[in-house]
Order: C-alpha cells, then sequence, then structure tokens
C-alpha cells in the first residue's frame, strides 16, 4: 500500500481520554475491526477494555503470538531474528555516543552570543551535521535489516506465509484497523514480520501513542528528562510508512520540555521538513487533502521553538 493511501487518524495515548472508539464509530460504522496490540507484548490478549471501546466489534490480530508460534516452532528463525536484534543494539550504542557529541556542540552553537554573520553558518554546519548523522544512523539499520531478510528470509517461510494467509483473510472482512500502543519496536517488528503495511489495504486505519508512531516513515524516540538525566531525541528507525511528512510526539506534556523554546525549536529543525505533532491525550491528526489537519485539537512545534496549534 502507498504512503496515503488510506484513510489515517493519529490520536494521542487512551489513558485518561478514550478517543479512538468514538473515531471509529464515526468514521466506520458498520463491520469487524481487525486490532493490533502486539505492542503489549505478553498482555496482547488483555483486550477486553478495547474491544468495549471498539463496541464489541473487534478482532485482534494476535500478531506478538503468531510470531511467539512460529518461533516456537522453528527456533532457527527466532535465533536468527534475536542475532539481528543484537547487531542493532550494538549499533545504536555506535549512534547515541556520537549523538551526543553532535548534540553538545549544536546546543552550544546555538547558546554562544556573537555576531550572527559569525555564528549562523557555524549553526547551520552544526544543523547539517545532526541531520546528516541521523539519516546515516537510519541507513544503516535498513542496511542491516536487508542483511538479515536476504539470509534469513523469514516471510518465505511456510510457517509466517499461512500466518500471513489468515491475518490477510480477517483483514479482508474488517471495515477499520486500530493500532494500539505499547513497545514500538516490537510493535513495528511483528507488523513486518507479517507484511502488515501490504495488507492493510484502502481501509480506515486509527492508531495512537506507539501505535501512531509505527505508522510514520520515521520514528523518533524523545524524553528530555529521563530517569538517567537529559536526553537527546534519537531517529530510532523507518516505520511502515503509511503516513508520511509527521514525526509523532505522543505523552508531549510529559515528556517534552516545552517551556524550553530553544530546545524545542532545535527539535522542529533538525527534523525538518517532517511536521513534528504533539499528541496528547484527547489531540488527533488525520491526513487529508495531502495534509495533516486536526481531528478536534493538535499541536505543533514550529521552527523557532514556539507551540502552534495545527490548522484545518
Amino acid at each position: 500500500m502507498k504512503p496515503g493511501a488510506a484513510p489515517i487518524v493519529l490520536c494521542g495515548p487512551q489513558r485518561t481520554r478514550v478517543t479512538a472508539g468514538d473515531l471509529v464509530r464515526r468514521l466506520a460504522p458498520e463491520g469487524p475491526i481487525a486490532t493490533i496490540t502486539a505492542g503489549w507484548r505478553e498482555r496482547e490478549q488483555e483486550d477486553a477494555e478495547l474491544d468495549q471501546v471498539m463496541g464489541g466489534r473487534s478482532v485482534n490480530l494476535a500478531l506478538y503470538a503468531r510470531a511467539e508460534r512460529v518461533w516456537q516452532a522453528h527456533p532457527d528463525l527466532r535465533e536468527a531474528h534475536r542475532a539481528h536484534q543484537d547487531r542493532l543494539h550494538l549499533l545504536r550504542r555506535s549512534y547515541d555516543i556520537q549523538l551526543r557529541r553532535c548534540m553538545e556542540a549544536w546546543s552550544a552553537l546555538e547558546e554562544l552570543d556573537g555576531d550572527p554573520a559569525v555564528l549562523d553558518p557555524e549553526r547551520a554546519d552544526a544543523l547539517d551535521e545532526m541531520r546528516r548523522l541521523d539519516q546515516r544512523h537510519l541507513t544503516r539499520v535498513a542496511q542491516l535489516r536487508d542483511e538479515y531478510l536476504t539470509v534469513s528470509r523469514p516471510g518465505d517461510h511456510p510457517a509466517v506465509q499461512r500466518e500471513r494467509e489468515e491475518l490477510a483473510g480477517i483483514l479482508d472482512r474488517a471495515t477499520a484497523v486500530g493500532i494500539a500502543g505499547g513497545h514500538v519496536a516490537v510493535l513495528v517488528n511483528r507488523c513486518r514480520m507479517f507484511g502488515l503495511a501490504d495488507l492493510l489495504g484502502d481501509r480506515l486505519i486509527v492508531a495512537w501513542s506507539a501505535g501512531a508512531m509505527a505508522l510514520t516513515d520515521r520514528i523518533v524516540l524523545f524524553h528530555d528528562s529521563p530517569p538517567q538525566g537529559a536526553g537527546n531525541a534519537e531517529a530510532f528507525d523507518h516505520g511502515l510508512g503509511l503516513a508520511g511528512g509527521i514525526v509523532v510526539l505522543p505523552h508531549a506534556n510529559e515528556r517534552l520540555c516545552l517551556h524550553d523554546s530553544g530546545r524545542t525549536g532545535r527539535f522542529a529543525r533538525r527534523f525538518a521538513p517532517a511536521l513534528c505533532v504533539l499528541l496528547d491525550a484527547g489531540e488527533a491528526a488525520e491526513h487529508k487533502a495531502g495534509k495533516w489537519i486536526p481531528v478536534e485539537s493538535a499541536r505543533f512545534l514550529t521552527p523557532d521553538g514556539a507551540v502552534s496549534e495545527l490548522a484545518a
């Protein structure tokens, strides 16, 4: 499926204000709703509350359980996946080391007082270096994934193909898909394993929190004040690529220092031209006519660090 082929609504977290069910009822009032809760991992099937929100129409695709079933029957596939994850972890450690150095230099230059004619080109070079590092990392992640897929070919395995055929049958009957949050890497990995991006067709997709992040073409992990100290946003991985031109930032009020315009401005400029959209409880954005618009309300970061309302 090409980006933009399906109607997509991205929502904030649903813990304190549930909006996904209302959106599904309004946009797809009839028919089964396929749900993806693989980001919950072992709790994947604890979806009674979600089913109630979906009006009793949900059918859980059980991607996490399907992957476990395949790996239990074929340990060689599990080991190949685990070895691939180990390589990615090492790559991300290398990226984090370089990211700290780049961010420190860029932040220091942004805060340095002096003649703009002298400093502005230096700041621009620092931003370019940051973007090059992010892009190089995402390219390396994709290269490692391609190597893994070329050698192990999990998608060609009969056990994976059987699961995919069953998933295709369920999705053929569904009028919409709801994608919950949780662990974004697990969620994206399980979707990739079964080729979900190609199976979703042109039906409505409503996704929230990590589920919304998973649909984008670039997943950015972020937390300005994690327990271990000041955090730097990370270009983590390519997403499923169904929601382009946007960086999704759920739990933004909790995880971003929105009062620090220098920091938020650097964030927005670093990931431009993608729109950095804040999705807290009650906020949602819909892709329509080639742009992202608010469903009720949604905010985004401007290049100067302000938080602005997304325009309809």
